[in-house]
């Protein structure tokens, strides 16, 4: 039997304005929708600007609760209208702490879940540890109408460990929300090719396909940072071949169609995870290598 679903992911520049952002949000995930797709993946913190190019306390502001989010609301609405799964990556407070946060909506408009982004970059343009606390979620996959979904932020994108966990328990797809472009301390560095190879990697070593959608845009921030958003989105297959990808600059919407029992057919018979060695995998268990 064949199981076909189609995944969109859509990219554009943010704004400091939440209604703005929200509403281009929407508009793109209509214009996936309509092209077929029923998983349709939007960009980390769409909400607004990228904060976190600076330390600065006014933006801890921009946070609110999960509970009643009504970013979250209308995009459950959204989903349940259009009958399509959407992550939604948000900031959020919780108590007295604060995390990356993407709640996955499924195709009725409920919650599946959510995930706190569990590796935190710190560095020049990218300061995230001042404004989130470690996620203590652990790994996600979240069943779906439109099959098993891992999700991971950014930063998680860059670790074999996080994709191999998701598919571990069950994984048929990972998405990424993302926000990466120029580096601040180093202009003659551009990432953008060395990012999209780390994770088509992680596509062919769990033979599933990865989508990340990306922002564009140059942002400036109060201290005077800049950052160009290089956008470049795409969509690889199970085999880590780009199938659909962004231009640097501009909107795009993506969209590509895989055969989830034909990639389950494929895992089983590839043998990758029936010939894992996990009691050889000490060395993973601490940060020296030693275990």
């Amino acid at each position: 039997m064949a199981r076909p679903v189609t995944l969109g992911v859509v990219q554009f520049a943010c704004v400091d304005d939440i209604d703005a952002n929200v509403a281009t949000a929407e508009r793109l995930v209509r214009e996936a929708a309509g092209r077929g797709a029923n998983v349709v993946l939007v960009q980390e913190l769409f909400e607004g600007p990228y904060f976190c190019a600076e330390e600065s306390a006014v933006h801890f502001a921009r946070a609110r609760p999960l509970e009643g989010h009504p970013t979250v609301a209308r995009f459950r609405a959204l989903a349940a209208e259009l009958g399509i799964v959407v992550p939604v990556s948000v900031f959020e407070r919780a108590n007295q702490a604060y995390f990356n946060t993407a709640v996955m909506v499924d195709a009725d408009g409920s919650i599946a879940g959510f995930y706190r982004k569990s590796h935190i970059p710190d560095g020049p343009g990218y300061e995230e540890k001042f404004y989130f606390s470690p996620g203590d979620t652990g790994f996600k996959v979240f069943g779906t109408r439109f099959g098993r979904i891992g999700l991971a932020i950014c930063w998680d994108q860059w670790f074999p460990e996080a994709a191999r966990a998701m598919a571990l328990q069950g994984a048929e797809m990972l998405l990424y929300p993302t926000a990466i472009g120029s580096e601040p301390a180093d202009a003659g560095l551009d990432s953008r090719d060395h990012w999209q190879v780390t994770m088509r990697g992680h596509a062919g070593a769990n033979l599933m396909p990865v989508a990340a959608a990306n922002r564009v845009g140059v942002e400036r921030v109060a201290s005077g940072t800049e950052i160009t958003f290089y956008g470049s989105s795409f969509i690889a297959d199970a085999s880590g071949a780009l199938v659909a990808v962004a231009e640097r600059e501009g909107e795009a919407v993506l969209t590509a169609t895989f055969d989830l029992d034909a990639a389950t057919t494929r895992r089983a018979a590839w043998g990758l995870f029936r010939d894992r060695r996990p009691e050889l995998y000490g060395a993973l268990r601490g940060l020296d290598g030693r275990g």
